[in-house]
């Protein structure tokens, strides 16, 4: 049941999490003091999370109806809302997947009342004729039917964050650009704020983790300063990075790729989750994302966390992971893109659950702290509407199988999904 909400909330992490939940929270209760904080101003051109990027893939296309309904509702909004509608481009989806994947996206779309016209599930002889065939040459080992998808796409992503960011200031959200070293507690234990690398105490009355892969190091001090082990995130989440890079095409290849939809490709099986490409913005770039995703256990104790540094060192790219870029790019284009020169790579870290749900819960060993994150490599589509479920949360509204679902306490899965790292940063690093 819903109660007045508290006089104050400290949002920390300015991503895609915290920017929507401040936002949500500054528009619901305009007299509450809503305070976001990042490290980073927001108008940084640069940012090492993985909420800032070039662009992203904007989909309903999940086995998981939960998390299907959920991206439909954002993705009205990315159509419809000028705050987003702005950075969205529909360029449709082709999606190359074992799994029979195809039809228990479209299955899911009619479960929900959605049309499917612009849906199907081709066999391969016949998708790999359409776009001018530029999808020929990819690796199709295993895959009875590809998933088309005319009504999904991808948004210009540091943008669209930022817009986002400014919206909130403009509604009255306080930013603070600060480095986070710490959660501050009282002596019961109950979170009041955090503290800056300057010493700095920001308090309020509910501290918001949204923090991405920042998250476990901020909760294995917290365990540090209050002597409490339930602090820890203890296999709940893990931070992970995955690769990226980009393409500039000449403008003879960038007019035959114009129209081509974004592709998200599931071969080679044995390397990881996908690999995929995002069609040409502005300046004739494609990007692509490799399949390894890697942890980075180091410090003392050692649990995985991005390469200390206020940027990961996110451009210092080692040289297999420079090959698993290139691993996507022929795996989706064949001998088509054997010439092109990748360049711009950068390591991009997000926080990942055993079973890729999000975190979105009162942490049960602190009164006052709250996590809102774990995007799980999937997460930043949900941008404009993810804020109002983290609002819910806090209000204690949120719908009971999304509660059962983003629980902190809820148990582990067995067998991690395909987005749980398999690799480790520490074996390609000099």
């Amino acid at each position: 049941m819903s109660t007045s909400p508290p006089s104050s909330y400290l949002v920390v992490g300015a991503g895609v999490f915290g920017t929507s939940t401040a936002l949500h929270l500054k528009l619901q209760y305009p007299d509450v003091a809503v305070t976001l904080i990042d490290r980073h101003d927001p108008a940084a051109p640069m940012r090492p999370a993985a909420s800032w990027d070039w662009n992203k893939v904007i989909r309903a296309d999940y086995s998981d109806v939960t998390y299907c309904r959920i991206a439909l509702e954002a993705q009205d909004e990315w159509r419809k809302n000028p705050q987003w509608s702005q950075f969205y481009h529909e360029t449709g989806i082709y999606w190359i997947s074992r799994s029979g994947f195809a039809q228990k996206v479209i299955d899911n779309f009619k479960s929900l009342g959605r049309d499917v016209i612009d849906m199907s599930a081709l066999p391969v002889d016949e998708a790999r004729k359409l776009h001018g065939g530029i999808f020929d040459g990819a690796d199709y080992e295993g895959v009875d039917k590809v998933l088309l998808n005319e009504t999904s796409g991808w948004a210009e992503a540091k943008e669209a964050l930022q817009a986002g960011i400014r919206r909130a200031i403009s509604v009255g959200v306080k930013f603070v650009t600060a480095e986070v070293e710490q959660l501050e507690f009282d002596w019961e234990h109950c979170c009041i704020g955090v503290r800056t690398d300057e010493g700095k105490k920001i308090t309020a009355d509910r501290t918001v983790l949204c923090t991405g892969a920042f998250t476990p190091v901020l909760l294995e001090k917290g365990a540090v300063v209050t002597h409490r082990d339930a602090l820890k995130p203890n296999g709940r989440m893990i931070a992970a990075g995955v690769t990226t890079g980009l393409v500039t095409l000449d403008e003879k290849t960038a007019a035959a790729l114009n129209d081509m939809p974004v592709c998200i490709q599931e071969n080679p099986v044995d390397r990881g989750s996908s690999n995929g490409t995002i069609p040409p913005n502005d300046e004739n770039q494609i990007k692509f994302w490799g399949q390894k995703i890697f942890q980075f256990p180091h410090g003392t104790p050692a649990f995985s966390q991005p390469p200390t540094g206020s940027d990961y060192h996110q451009w210092e790219v080692p040289i297999a992971l420079l090959e698993d870029v290139a691993v996507a790019s022929k795996a989706t284009f064949g001998e088509r893109s054997a010439t092109w020169k990748i360049h711009s790579h950068r390591i991009c870290w997000d926080c990942v659950t055993p079973s890729e749900d999000f975190i979105i819960s009162s942490h049960s060993a602190s009164t006052g702290l709250f996590i809102a994150t774990c995007g799980s490599f999937h997460g930043w589509k949900f941008l404009p509407v993810i804020g109002k479920y983290v609002v819910q949360m806090l209000d204690g509204t949120l719908e009971p199988e999304l509660k059962r679902k983003w629980a902190w306490d809820k148990p582990l899965a067995k067998i991690p999904g395909k987005n749980w790292p398999k690799y480790n940063l520490a074996d390609y690093v000099a």
